[in-house]
């Protein structure tokens, strides 16, 4: 969400300035590569990049093929094959063993539904989305159709005007993709288009609560913004729920524990880190969030902290059943031997990125099968 959101914010100041630009995205890969489908990076035409397609290996060459899109001012698709250890233009023996296919679209700034707006769209709304491109690997002379519709679980959101032919395909396709919940390439033959169509699955940012407002909340404000994830910040004291304290884009709520859930939203994206160092303000604010669909709820401290607050919970005559102790994650944190707020911090991140992915959060090392099997 983070690589969206710079993209989007560069095209604005390249379109104040009155540059163009051109959006490189990867629609296809066959083996392995450090970014998978979906990866951005916009170029304009002073030579500045933001986001990325590659872990530096392709940038360059692909900074040279943005500029003959400036050029041409029409899409183009572009293959690098890292398998080749021969090919001296992005270097040899990169390692990372795949073929990537790559889409250069010139972004028409008077078009509302050009390639960069759609992205706008699809972080104006916390709701799943898929965004549709389009790109013909047989033939890649052929015109491009480019990054072209974007819908939600119920109807098309946008469409640039040429793709009106794929609308009732993209509906019906878009319905599995909701329900598998992950991103695909399926191939597309209609008489007028043939061709592939990327459907990229979007989820919203995390939405991070931190309930409490302490120093050791800083470092883990400042690296979940960094993730691109939404931070809000929740305490009871004033003098400490302040906005200087914090960086600027962390959302300030002073609150009692009982009112939290009145004035916050809560979706599947969700989740809450307790760490207040106040034990009644935590107990209160977990009994307010046990029946709430969320999968995620951090308890900084030991163990016997969590334990004495789920018995205390159960005296008051609070039904707590397996799949609430499920979401409850006490102490919060993955082991990584961490002492620091900051080393905390990567370790409560961590683990909220391995249940939100629903990966074990062990040692790759450790995996047999691919990174990105």
């Amino acid at each position: 969400m983070r690589e969206f959101r710079e993209i989007i914010a560069s095209y604005d100041q390249t379109k104040q300035q009155g540059l163009d630009c051109v959006l490189a995205t990867v629609v296809h890969l066959e083996g392995s590569s450090y970014r998978r489908p979906g990866a951005r990076m916009l170029v304009t035409e002073n030579g500045k990049m933001t986001g990325a397609i590659s872990g530096g290996c392709l940038e360059g060459d692909a900074l040279q093929k943005a500029m003959l899109t400036f050029t041409e001012k029409k899409s183009r698709l572009v293959t690098y094959d890292t398998t080749d250890e021969s090919d001296a233009v992005i270097g040899i023996q990169l390692g990372c063993e795949g073929i990537i296919h790559i889409l250069f679209e010139y972004i028409h700034s008077e078009d509302p539904c050009n390639p960069i707006e759609l992205l706008r769209l699809s972080q104006q709304k916390r709701q799943e989305l898929v965004l549709v491109t389009g790109f013909d690997l047989s033939n890649k002379k052929n015109p491009q159709l480019g990054t072209c519709l974007l819908l939600n679980q119920q109807q098309l959101i946008a469409a640039k005007e040429n793709s009106s032919p794929l609308s009732r395909f993209i509906v019906e396709e878009g319905a599995q993709i909701f329900s598998k919940r992950k991103s695909i390439v399926k191939d597309y033959a209609h008489p007028n288009y043939a061709g592939n169509l990327l459907f990229e699955f979007i989820q919203p940012a995390i939405a991070l609560f931190i309930i409490g407002a302490g120093n050791d909340a800083i470092p883990l404000i400042t690296i979940a913004h960094q993730l691109g994830w939404d931070v809000s910040v929740v305490d009871g004291r004033n003098t400490h729920a302040k906005k200087d304290r914090f960086i600027s884009a962390c959302q300030i709520l002073v609150s009692k524990p009982e009112q939290v859930l009145d004035k916050i939203a809560i979706d599947s994206r969700t989740c809450f880190v307790l760490m207040t160092h106040n034990y009644q303000y935590d107990v209160k604010m977990l009994a307010a969030l046990l029946h709430q669909p969320i999968s995620y709820i951090g308890i900084l401290g030991p163990k016997k902290k969590l334990q004495k607050m789920i018995a205390q919970l159960t005296d008051e005559g609070i039904a707590i059943t397996d799949s609430m102790l499920n979401k409850i994650y006490g102490p919060t944190g993955l082991e990584i031997g961490a002492e620091t707020p900051e080393e905390i911090a990567i370790s409560i991140l961590a683990e909220i990125q391995a249940v939100f992915t629903n990966k074990p959060g062990s040692m790759l090392r450790l995996k047999k099968d691919l990174i990105h099997s």
